[in-house]
């Protein structure tokens, strides 16, 4: 996608208010003084009377004074004619405080005082992940459009507004901060929802595995006093001489789980994809896909602080999950500690988890054996990237990527062996041509 480029004045305005640095990701500058002090005008006509005035008294010619009579009748006409505003405050709109990466958010500072001011003169800092498009400045406010390049909790910055006086001679310089944003990952394109091999299939949802007071039948167990008489299987029971009735599915929809890997940010050096935001576009697909079909969808995402969600449903409950683990990625920092055990509630009985991993951190197995140890169907998602590059003629180079291939894929293999499914997304590919072979294997659990 190519970015905008602002033409003209408006390019002017943008580097000025940004002081020529357009990718600043710096912190705040210092507080600004509090009250009226000399503004620029003042100063370049303060200096050059003082200068005259020196002039004329080094060389000791009095028609030197001539030369300072100018700036000082330029000071003088300049001079309000009234008293200054003592009170001036700003304030901020910002619109969206949601949205997804790449998309624009539109910034009103509206500044109010207690008497005439003359023009205003933004400053402006901008947070992490943030551009500046457009300026536009008015006599009461300044207009803002930015575009939020990637997902995660970002701050937007500071603006630092110089409110002048009628005459340009003073300023006053007010600090608003524009607060934080929430910016989505793009979900990856997918359709196809997988579902484990012993839940049977309607038609736009699918039906839990917990028992219950359901109409579908998903097997017979012994009789229990008190069950329904009308629910024998008698030809069950007539082979194995003890009454058996029928077992049926709750009537709730399934549970799907999708799990993060967020223990490392792999950036590939030759495309500059990462890790971690294919994961978590990958993740967005599925999410997608399975509330498309009616299904309840939960997430964990493991590292540093394990955040997770129970399984809910419905369209608006995207934003929810996806906001839950959006402080992943907050202002540019990245911080991973230990994995400890997953809550029960994350993972409930029966429902399919998806691992979204790059397979780069062997603490992930740890996740893995947790979630094999609970009997749920899993499916390994591999974010394959990260390959070395290499330089020509580069032998030990060859070598080393060797055993990396070979070390990635006994990994693969291991897990295969334990009956985890293992499907690659490649960025930029459709997610659903890496879904598309679990619609004819089938998805077991573990053991208890």
């Amino acid at each position: 996608m190519t970015e905008p480029v602002p033409t003209g004045g408006a390019a002017a305005a943008v580097r000025r208010a940004l002081a020529d640095r357009p990718d600043m990701t710096a912190e705040p500058p210092p507080p600004p003084p509090p009250g009226w002090r000399a503004g620029e005008r003042a100063l370049r006509l303060g200096t050059l009377a003082v200068v005259a005035l020196a002039a004329a008294l080094v060389t000791g010619r009095p028609w030197v004074l001539a030369l300072a009579a100018a700036p000082l009748v330029l000071l003088a006409l300049a001079l309000p004619s009234g008293p200054r505003p003592e009170t001036v405050t700003a304030e901020a709109e910002v619109e969206p405080r949601r949205c997804f990466e790449g998309e624009r958010v539109t910034v009103r500072i509206a500044v109010a005082c207690d008497g005439e001011t003359g023009r205003l003169d933004p400053g402006i800092t901008l947070g992490h992940g943030v551009r500046l498009d457009r300026l536009a400045v008015r006599p009461r406010h300044v207009d803002l459009v930015l575009t939020v390049r990637r997902w995660g909790r970002w701050t937007l910055g500071t603006v630092d507004v110089d409110v002048y006086d009628r005459g340009g001679l003073a300023r006053r310089t007010v600090r608003v901060g524009l607060g934080e944003i929430a910016v989505f990952p793009l979900p990856g394109h997918a359709g196809l929802t997988p579902i484990p091999v012993r839940l049977p299939q309607r038609l736009g949802e699918h039906t839990a595995a917990q028992r219950g007071e359901g109409i579908e039948v998903t097997g017979v167990h012994p009789y229990a006093r008190g069950e329904r008489q009308r629910r024998i299987h008698w030809p069950a029971t007539t082979r194995r001489g003890a009454l058996q009735v029928h077992q049926f599915a709750a009537e709730r929809t399934a549970d799907t789980v999708v799990l993060l890997d967020v223990l490392a940010d792999v950036v590939d050096p030759v495309t500059g994809a990462s890790s971690l935001d294919e994961t978590f576009r990958a993740a967005a697909g599925l999410v997608r896909a399975y509330l498309r079909a009616h299904d309840r969808v939960g997430v964990v995402s493991v590292g540093g602080a394990t955040r997770w969600l129970q399984p809910g449903g419905g369209q608006g409950y995207f934003y929810r999950i996806v906001e839950s683990v959006l402080d992943v990625r907050k202002d540019a920092a990245y911080r991973t500690e230990g994995i400890g055990l997953l809550p029960p509630p994350a993972l409930p009985q029966g429902a399919l988890v998806y691992v979204i991993t790059p397979l780069t951190d062997q603490r992930i197995f740890d996740i893995l054996h947790q979630v094999r140890g609970r009997a749920n169907p899993m499916v390994v998602v591999e974010i394959p990237t990260g390959e070395p590059a290499l330089e020509a003629d580069d032998t030990e180079g060859e070598l080393a990527l060797r055993l990396w291939r070979a070390d990635r894929d006994a990994m693969r293999f291991a897990l295969v062996e334990r009956g985890i499914a293992v499907v690659a997304h490649r960025p930029g590919a459709s997610l659903d041509l890496a879904l598309a072979p679990l619609l004819r294997t089938r998805i077991h659990g573990g053991t208890r």
